[in-house]
């Protein structure tokens, strides 16, 4: 019986540190800007309207999902485009993310 209370206490206090551990991964080559929300699909990117594609997915600070109309405005982000040009996956970056440099594109 204490060995399993034992083992159960050690998971309960592992698991919070294992999801701590999990980094986000932004690609590379993902472009950083400002963004405000403008109405249904349609987002302001550093002063240029932009489209969402169809599956654009935007995760908060949280790395949780969000939709358009909660997007903080003028929130920091990095993003990808679709093979269209439209906006495919946004990413609002947190405070230690936006003060790390982007890396070089090769």
């Amino acid at each position: 019986m204490r060995t399993k209370l034992l083992a159960l206490l050690l998971c309960a206090l592992l698991l919070p540190v294992a999801a701590l551990a999990q980094l986000r991964q932004i690609p590379d080559s993902a472009r950083r800007g400002h963004i405000v929300h403008i109405q249904d699909t349609i987002v302001e990117v550093d002063g240029q309207r932009m489209r969402l594609s169809a599956a654009a997915q935007i995760r908060s600070r949280d790395n949780l999902f969000i939709v358009p109309m909660s997007l903080p405005p003028g929130a920091l982000v990095k993003y990808t485009l679709d093979a269209m040009g439209q906006i495919h996956r946004i990413w609002v970056l947190t405070p230690e993310e936006a003060a790390a440099p982007d890396k070089p594109l090769q």
